[in-house]
């Protein structure tokens, strides 16, 4: 929890909120570190204007089902089920018209709501996907980032593009991946980090650039032979200004930029869902792959610190709860 509006977190005894009306309790089996779960333990960034402890944070969750409120419709105690994080309100203009992402009263768990760093959360069950047993249940905690990185890299076709990724911790390494699965003719990833640079070159990046000794960044992105006149596609997932602005600069006239990361203040710029359990189903992208550390709650500390960490040398952590 966030007791105190200060660096860090506590552990500490809280009673279970039973499920209302549409709503479901989940024991929780895995829960993992988002990017964003750093500014909120840190107290950096945006955290301090948004979260307002005492709070239980953690958005990224798998578990069971031990109790159903009235009208849950589908979903039964026993099922295990991943979360999503985004609680669409179903009444607003954007959400009849389908476009619940866009709902303009949303809530998120772990931010404005009680979130998954805990044995028990309680969840609307329309936030709910239930797994196929072709998921890992251990890493089901990230179905939600990943799905994250899908819609960022596909949002509109990638087969036959060439394809940069600037910033490779996890939605970056998974952004890798599924540009690959999804046929990208090449896909070239910046990471300053050695960890995660080799970790990206493991699942399929061609080309791996940013660390010390590369030279001008912008030199190398545009002197491969496939991107002289620029990129098809890039997906910006660090939320680094200067990859931000560099973003601009290595794109070709007409090309797509996604961008993912958030970055930390006010940017400046010149301008001058079945998918996913298909490719896990089909193995042609895996969610444990950029998993490096398992950590009981109890050590959370440690893993915020390795997390935080400057030299980045971890990938995906979880937090087992049973």
């Amino acid at each position: 929890m966030k007791t105190s509006r200060s660096r860090g977190a506590q552990l500490a005894d809280v009673p279970v909120v039973r499920p209302g009306k549409g709503e479901t309790l989940i024991k929780v089996h895995r829960a993992s570190i988002c990017g964003s779960d750093l500014p909120i333990f840190n107290w950096t960034s945006w955290a301090p204007h948004r979260i307002h402890p005492p709070m239980i944070f953690g958005h990224e969750i798998c578990g069971e089902i031990a109790e159903c409120g009235p009208d849950v419709k589908n979903i039964r105690p026993g099922d295990r089920v991943a979360v999503e994080s985004h609680i669409f309100c179903e009444a607003c203009a954007s959400c009849l018209a389908g476009d619940r992402h866009l709902c303009r009263k949303m809530s998120l768990i772990g931010v404005d709501a009680n979130g998954g760093f805990a044995e028990y959360i309680t969840v609307p069950e329309r936030v709910l996907w239930k797994l196929g047993s072709h998921i890992p249940y251990d890493y089901a905690s990230l179905m939600e980032p990943m799905g994250n990185a899908l819609y960022a890299t596909c949002v509109e076709p990638v087969t036959g593009k060439t394809v940069l990724v600037m910033g490779c911790g996890p939605q970056g390494l998974y952004a890798v991946q599924i540009a690959k699965a999804m046929g990208a003719s090449l896909v070239v990833a910046v990471e300053k980090s050695p960890f995660r640079a080799k970790l990206a070159k493991t699942l399929g990046a061609d080309h791996v650039f940013g660390h010390e000794g590369d030279g001008d960044l912008k030199e190398k992105l545009l002197g491969l032979k496939k991107t002289k006149e620029g990129f098809d596609v890039c997906l910006e997932m660090s939320g680094a200004d200067q990859l931000v602005a560099l973003a601009f600069q290595v794109l070709r006239n007409g090309g797509r930029l996604s961008l993912f990361g958030i970055t930390a203040g006010k940017m400046g710029i010149d301008l001058g869902e079945d998918e996913l359990d298909r490719l896990i189903s089909e193995r042609k992208v895996n969610l444990e792959s950029v998993v490096s550390h398992s950590f009981p709650l109890k050590e959370a500390q440690q893993a915020f610190e390795l997390f935080s960490g400057p030299q980045r040398d971890c990938g995906k952590i979880i937090f087992a709860l049973n």
